[in-house]
Parts: structure tokens; C-alpha cells; sequence
């Protein structure tokens, strides 16, 4: 039976570090996926981010979600950077807002441990509203890691994943292909933002639980 299944990416190419294998294998396995981008930088910081560059990388971004097997891509326009000082309800309310509709059986959110404000931002809203969803739906509730981001959070107690998703060498070939979609966002290595740590960290967790290659999460809630 297709599950439905909803990633909430703080900032486009989010998705595709954190969640890119799994989106490669459930979307070849014949499930929904649904990638929510929920900020806007030119919004949150106009300083530093033009619509220009906005515009640039959502081009990237359905690039990449297309390549990659992503069934529906939204983006909405929160403000990325000043995350911190929006009304947490109107976070939790957009969020519940594309709950209602999609009606995720399995849903990803952003670390609360990443040193990123606005992923420990968007986990805390996830958090509130699938307090208050009222569907009994969901069956997973998992955080992922962001590679440059959750690496990064030494003062406060680091991501530690219980849950790995097995994955093949296609999967991850397939979610470097997409991340180098996003042209503007990638990095040479030893960056943790270049092709070789996503293939690296892949090996890394999946020795974690006797596998070749896995994505690793935190249960957040199992239901049902």
C-alpha cells in the first residue's frame, strides 16, 4: 500500500541532504513523496539574499526534486534567517495548513539539535502542530540530519539517530545527482557540502546497523 510521506525542509536543498536517499527509494518503491520548503531569504534577509537568488535556487530545487522522484514540491515564503521572530502559531498553523491536505503517513522534520535557528524553529512548529492535528494518520514522526548544520551543535547534546533506512548504491548515487543540481549550494571537499561527504556519511551509517549505505534519523514518535 503507497504511503504517503511529507519532509518539511527548512531552506531548499535541505530535503536532498537530509532525506535524499529516502526520497530516491520510497518514490522507485511507488510512495508520495511531498517536500515542503517553507522559507524565503530574500524575505527574512533582503540584505543578503535578492528574489534574484531566490528565484535561482527553487530553479535548482525542482531540478533536483524532479531528478530524484519527488512528487510534489511546495514552497512557501517564511523568513528565512529572522525565523526566531515569527509568530510560532502562524509556523505551526502553514505547517497544519499542508497536513490537512497531503495527510502524511510518515513525516521528516529538521533536527532540533542543528546550530541553524531556523531548523530548530521549524522542528519546534512541526512539533506544535502535529500536537494539535487531529487525523490519525501518521504512523512515524523522524528528524534528520543536515550535513554542515547538525554537525556543527558542540554546547548542546548532538544528534544521536535510532532509526536507519536501508539503502542501495543507486539511492545514494541518485541523491548526489540531485544535490549537484543545486549548483549554487555545492562545495569541493573536504566542505561537508560536496558529493564525497553525502557518499562518505552514507557508508558511515549504514556501518552503524550492518549495512552498505543508510540515512540515519531520531524517532521522534511511533504511532500506531
Amino acid at each position: 500500500m503507497p504511503k504517503k510521506i511529507l519532509i518539511l525542509s527548512p531552506h531548499a536543498d535541505d530535503e536532498i541532504l537530509g532525506c535524499g536517499g529516502i526520497i530516491a527509494r520510497y518514490s522507485r518503491e511507488g510512495h508520495d513523496v511531498h517536500v515542503l520548503i517553507l522559507t524565503n531569504a530574500s524575505i527574512g534577509a533582503p540584505e543578503l539574499y535578492s528574489k534574484k537568488d531566490i528565484n535561482l535556487i527553487r530553479a535548482e530545487s525542482k531540478k533536483a526534486n524532479k531528478l530524484i522522484g519527488t512528487k510534489n514540491l511546495i514552497f512557501e515564503d517564511l523568513p528565512a534567517l529572522n525565523l526566531q521572530k515569527y509568530p510560532m502559531y502562524k509556523i505551526a498553523n502553514i505547517i497544519n495548513k499542508h497536513l490537512e491536505k497531503i495527510k502524511p503517513e510518515i513525516i521528516f522534520i529538521p533536527s532540533v539539535n542543528d546550530i541553524h535557528q531556523d531548523h530548530k524553529t521549524i522542528f519546534n512548529a512541526a512539533k506544535i502542530s502535529l500536537r494539535t492535528y487531529k487525523k490519525n494518520n501518521i504512523e512515524k514522526i523522524l528528524s534528520y540530519e543536515t550535513l554542515s548544520e547538525t554537525e556543527w551543535n558542540e554546547h548542546e547534546k548532538a544528534f544521536s539517530p535510532n532509526y536507519f533506512v536501508k539503502l542501495n548504491k543507486s539511492h545514494i548515487n541518485l541523491k548526489i545527482k540531485a544535490f549537484m543540481k543545486y549548483k549554487s549550494q555545492v562545495k569541493k571537499f573536504p566542505n561537508p557540502r560536496s558529493k564525497e561527504a553525502i557518499f562518505y556519511l552514507s557508508k558511515v551509517r549504514g556501518s552503524q546497523a550492518f549495512m552498505n549505505y543508510a540515512e540515519a534519523f531520531k524517532v521522534e514518535k511511533i504511532l500506531g
